[in-house]
């Protein structure tokens, strides 16, 4: 027997589906060994693509890694993830390569981008500014998140913001890249600051 009336297609069942989802890509950046691989590997609901090689003696007078002795490998292309950050967003995760010798890529990787998290280790704050320079000169909505190193020294964030010159604008928080909630606390940040200066553009 046919039922005299049934639901609507997609509202069946106790969850039903969204009517729409959007998906948005996040670029992840910054300079060499800040935590970008491991932001987007702790946040991502997938297997993460990573595009890793070993660290060689080319990187020597180039790359240092006097603060991350432990560093073997680096990103060469691009590492890549996924998270559903509501039931209606889907975020798309990049990370960029941290080596100087690899930066052409970046503007095929932010192509598309609706925002970008600058990773920072205060122990290497030089290592950011080409990085801010970058997002600013494009326009590209970005936050500026301070890599909670255990050895790394703790700063004020005005401080940091003031040293790095960037306005006021920029949000500026902290985050452990190895914790979940908080790379995903950054991830809706940078949403909703990417969805604010879309909705309300900066005249010039």
């Amino acid at each position: 027997m046919i039922p005299a009336a049934l639901p609507p297609a997609g509202t069946r069942g106790p969850n039903p589906l969204p009517a729409r989802v959007t998906s948005a890509k996040i670029v992840i950046t910054g300079g060499f060994g800040v935590g970008k691989t491991t932001l987007v590997g702790s946040v991502s609901e997938i297997v993460p693509l990573r595009t890793e090689a070993m660290v060689t003696d080319t990187s020597t007078g180039i790359d240092s890694v006097t603060a991350t002795p432990q560093k073997v490998t680096t990103t060469v292309a691009m590492d890549f993830g996924r998270l559903t950050l509501a039931e209606d967003l889907i975020l798309y995760l990049f990370g960029t390569p941290g080596q100087h010798r690899f930066w052409f890529m970046w503007d095929d990787l932010v192509r598309g981008a609706i925002g970008a998290i600058v990773l920072i280790d205060t122990r290497r704050l030089d290592d950011s500014f080409a990085t801010v320079d970058y997002f600013e000169s494009r326009g590209l909505p970005f936050l500026v998140a301070v890599n909670e190193f255990d050895e790394a020294p703790r700063y004020p964030l005005d401080d940091i913001r003031a040293a790095l010159a960037v306005t006021a604008d920029v949000p500026i928080i902290y985050v452990d890249a190895r914790s979940r909630a908080s790379v995903r606390n950054a991830l809706l940040s940078i949403s909703a600051y990417a969805l604010q200066a879309l909705t309300n553009p900066v005249s010039f």
